[in-house]
């Protein structure tokens, strides 16, 4: 982490005691992913009341590489045996993202009075490394962009925990492990995830370093090169820092801006949790796999708190990674399309006015 200073490393002790809190707090009263959804509640509060919370640039990639270790720890040979299921799921996903896209956009053009460009951006489900880079390029209004982007992510981190809680449904028992891996072997597993993931960094992977590190940690585990669980304080500290990482992307945005963003993205967001439920209820239907771990597969949230998430509820991570790789694959090849057609609808309006 270099060049942090001293009022940087005191935000960056706030930020860690404030996740670590709003875990705490809420695994104490019981909710599922409590250490990830209340961390994420507490920073993000924090975020927007101007407290001066931060994550150094250099700990995302170490988190990335603890959530890819964690979800590559929990995959079994048994994982394999879905493959013949995923055709259906991948078939909904194709169909799901069409449907977001479409009906978000065209809400928030049609009732939040937003320009093509900002509202079907902001529409897009994920990669939003992406949708920012070309938002940078003068499409939409990008601080519109990345609060409606930011609160869909945080919201999607908040229902699943809420949804198991209070739905009739996945009462899934999570298998309590009893070996853990002991430091040398975690030492060695995590350079392995560390070199895979700059490798899938270098070769322009989505989301590369996670993927890289639940790549190599998946691997070795169905190579026989480990067979023990990650020890579960270093699963909390993961959960607690991919929740303060998700928080502190609410630093910078002023209040005036959220507010005026805000309603715009809780909306779509919730027609995008509708959405996704009514698919993940009806594959569930045609599918043997619990309804929770297709709706994390199949949801538009970011890969490492959809991952995280499927660690903490006790699903088959491999799913859901490989769904939200292809989830990013697909928006690839949508975004620049859309983005033409965008550009194309704003040339035409120019021409209108000018005649």
């Amino acid at each position: 982490m270099p060049h942090l200073t001293l009022r940087g490393f005191l935000s960056f002790l706030l930020t860690l005691v404030l996740a670590a809190a709003g875990g705490g707090l809420a695994s104490a009263v019981g909710l599922p992913a409590g250490w990830l959804m209340g961390s994420a509640l507490a920073v993000t509060i924090a975020a927007m009341a101007g407290l001066p919370v931060r994550l150094p640039d250099g700990l995302r990639n170490v988190i990335f590489i603890l959530i890819g270790m964690s979800m590559g720890a929990t995959v079994s040979p048994d994982s394999l045996s879905l493959l013949a299921s995923w055709p259906i799921s991948l078939a909904a996903l194709a169909l799901e993202l069409a449907v977001i896209i479409a009906t978000t956009g065209w809400m928030l053009t049609r009732f939040f009075k937003l320009d093509p460009g900002t509202a079907y951006l902001s529409s897009f489900p994920g990669h939003l490394s992406f949708v920012m880079g070309i938002a940078a390029t003068g499409v939409g209004d990008a601080r519109q962009i990345v609060i409606i982007q930011v609160i869909r992510i945080l919201m999607l981190t908040i229902a699943v925990p809420i949804g198991a809680t209070f739905l009739p449904i996945d009462h899934f028992e999570i298998k309590q492990a009893t070996a853990f891996l002991g430091p040398l072997q975690l030492g060695l597993v995590a350079l392995g995830c560390a070199a895979v993931g700059l490798v899938f960094m270098r070769l322009k992977v989505p989301a590369g370093m996670v993927l890289g590190a639940m790549a190599a940690a998946t691997a070795a585990k169905l190579g026989g090169l480990y067979t023990d669980a990650i020890p579960l304080p270093l699963v909390v500290l993961t959960f607690v820092l991919t929740g303060a990482m998700i928080g502190s992307r609410f630093v910078g945005i002023t209040r005036s801006e959220f507010l005026a963003a805000a309603k715009g993205g809780v909306i779509a967001t919730a027609m995008t949790v509708g959405i996704v439920t009514l698919v993940a209820f009806i594959v569930s239907q045609l599918v043997d796999m619990p309804f929770g771990q297709l709706w994390l597969g199949l949801s538009p949230g970011a890969i490492e708190g959809m991952g995280a998430l499927g660690i903490a509820l006790g699903y088959d991570t491999a799913f859901i990674a490989a769904h939200h790789v292809i989830r990013l694959l697909m928006l690839s090849v949508a975004i620049p399309v859309v983005v033409v057609f965008i550009r194309r609808h704003e040339r035409a309006l120019a021409q209108q006015r000018h005649n």
